[in-house]
């Protein structure tokens, strides 16, 4: 089977990669100092490159592209280490709103036109990796639906216009689309370890008509999920590369001793070992593509996040103290594989339902 990106991909792969170059570090700063954390004008440019429509169908206004699609582009926007939230705030909210809502629902057309940004308030303080709610609840009133409970680590939460809330109804767990400014909504900010700025939500009595329910059943959800962890191992693969790519330069023409450090025979072993983390990194995503089985998802997850948090620290490790500092790329790339290999679900949690998956298989 051919695994190889074709033309097409390969073209659109060159635009993105066009569009995020040029961003350093001090761009990088800029972009997180915007309130919320999310530049307007960028995410607008964004958008009408076509990045915010490639999760919605086509018969919906969007893009329409493929998980291959989506995988070449995580990708680069590993690679160029990325600070632009397209992952977190256009490509997860976009697949479930464009899943239940309608095609000519207003905020599925304000999102794919980048007018307007969303972000997903799926965990809850007492479950850290559960993707079920359990704490949140969604009571039926004379009016709609009364909205309480709490969620947490809501990347770009504060930036959002809109909340893609999961909630516990009667019915059984469910999303609901709410104004980020409903009254009932209380957001507080934090900074998490890549710069990104997420928010802790309180919903109190938040009071939401009953069509903000989306119309789609749970396993539906778990499948967007999925998806988004799989773009999610593909841009941390992209991470490795870069990762890996810039700390062999650095060996290269680092000279100690009267000579880069590149020529001594114990960096060049732990440059090989790298070259296979990146080399099984992508092996993982391969596997991950080819099954598009929620489980299976989950568990290269794992692997993935596994392979480039250890090409990380030998980045840092083979570059000094400074590589823990803000002043080089690798810092930013590992803080974000730290943030991705947390993000809807660890590599603990990822492995335990690829294992369970297979008990049940076998049973």
């Amino acid at each position: 089977m051919n695994f190889d990106y074709d033309e097409s991909q390969l073209l659109f792969r060159a635009s993105v990669e066009r569009f995020l170059e040029g961003r350093d570090i001090a761009a990088r700063k800029g972009q997180r100092a915007q309130p919320g954390g999310i530049d307007r004008a960028r995410w607008q440019a964004m958008a009408e490159l076509g990045l915010t429509a490639m999760a919605l169908a086509e018969d919906k206004g969007g893009l329409g592209s493929s998980l291959l699609d989506l995988v070449a582009v995580g990708e680069s926007f590993g690679q160029r280490i990325s600070s632009d939230n397209w992952l977190e705030n256009a490509v997860l909210p976009i697949l479930l709103a464009g899943a239940g809502l309608a095609a000519d629902h207003p905020v599925i057309e304000a999102l794919a036109a980048g007018e307007a940004i969303a972000a997903l308030a799926l965990f809850e303080p007492e479950g850290r990796h559960v993707t079920m709610p359990h704490g949140t609840t969604a009571k039926p009133s004379s009016n709609g639906i009364i909205l309480s409970g709490d969620k947490t680590f809501v990347l770009g939460g504060m930036a959002a216009d809109w909340l893609l809330v999961s909630a516990l109804s009667d019915s059984g767990p469910a999303v609901f689309v709410i104004a980020a400014d409903a009254p009932g909504v209380m957001r507080k900010g934090y900074r998490v370890i890549d710069g990104n700025e997420a928010a802790e939500i309180a919903l109190r009595q938040c009071a939401v008509p009953a069509e903000a329910r989306l119309k789609l059943d749970w396993d539906a959800v778990e499948q967007a999920i999925a998806t988004t962890r799989l773009i999610a191992a593909a841009e941390m693969t992209g991470l490795a590369q870069r990762l890996f790519d810039d700390t062999l330069a650095y060996v290269r023409q680092r000279e100690q001793f009267g000579q880069p450090i590149g020529r001594f025979q114990a960096i060049q072993h732990r440059m090989v070992e790298a070259y296979a983390l990146v080399d099984q990194a992508r092996s993982a995503l391969i596997a991950a593509v080819t099954s598009g089985a929620p489980h299976d998802i989950a568990g290269m997850k794992a692997i993935v996040a596994e392979c480039a948090l250890g090409i990380g620290r030998e980045a840092v490790q083979l570059h000094g103290g400074m590589g823990t500092t803000d002043e080089l790329e690798i810092g930013h790339a590992h803080k974000r594989v730290l943030l991705l290999s947390q993000w809807l679900g660890d590599p603990a949690s990822g492995l335990d339902a690829y294992a369970a998956n297979l008990a049940k298989v076998a049973a």
